[in-house]
């Protein structure tokens, strides 16, 4: 999954849900020097990753750009299904999706200290750019998938991937929808276990 659902999955706790937000970042035990909270977002992302590769459906997702994409249509398939997650947000919130990336931005400030560099130096470019609520629109998912393939020195040719969400947009919809539902009891449980794991 990517930025968007990490963040969603995570509930109502900050610290959580930036760890999860930074978890790609921190390699190895390198979690364990932040606070309890931090920790459990970052193993909670860690099982949503797990979960999300090994599911038949998020499979299936890539199966259909695995040909002309190789190993990044999983990246793809998770930016994907970010779009379906934005656009479809009054399913999963009673708060719009304008306020809530906002309330995540200005946590990102607040806990700005313990954001990894890199994360750190992204964070002005996620903000003025407003990533999160650009998802929504195939237009802000056609900017992400162009800014991927540059970041790829435009090996991956995922900027084409847009035609792919085009043409299979109901079916990659559908699995979404299907996949996610899960997920969401999935990460709910994990997260009631780490809570009383660490």
């Amino acid at each position: 999954m990517n930025y968007l659902a990490h963040i969603y999955l995570s509930g109502e706790n900050d610290l959580v849900t930036i760890g999860n937000f930074i978890a790609d970042s921190i390699k190895g035990k390198r979690y364990k020097k932040f606070s309890k909270d931090v920790q459990i977002g970052i193993l909670l992302h860690r099982h949503i990753d797990t979960f999300t590769d090994a599911h038949k459906t998020v499979r299936k997702s890539t199966k259909r750009l695995h040909k002309k994409y190789g190993h990044y249509s999983g990246i793809i398939v998770d930016i994907l299904y970010d779009h379906f997650l934005a656009k479809n947000w009054n399913k999963y919130s009673d708060i719009s999706l304008d306020d809530y990336v906002e309330t995540f931005y200005n946590s990102l400030k607040e806990h700005y200290n313990i954001l990894p560099p890199h994360i750190q130096k992204m964070m002005p470019y996620m903000i003025t750019d407003n990533w999160l609520l650009s998802y929504a629109s195939t237009e802000g998912i056609s900017k992400v998938l162009e800014g991927m393939n540059r970041r790829t020195q435009n090996r991956s040719g995922m900027n084409e991937a847009i035609n792919e969400l085009e043409i299979f947009y109901t079916d990659f919809e559908n699995e979404f929808t299907s996949f996610f539902n899960e997920l969401i009891e999935f990460s709910k449980l994990k997260l009631k276990e780490l809570n009383t794991k660490i």
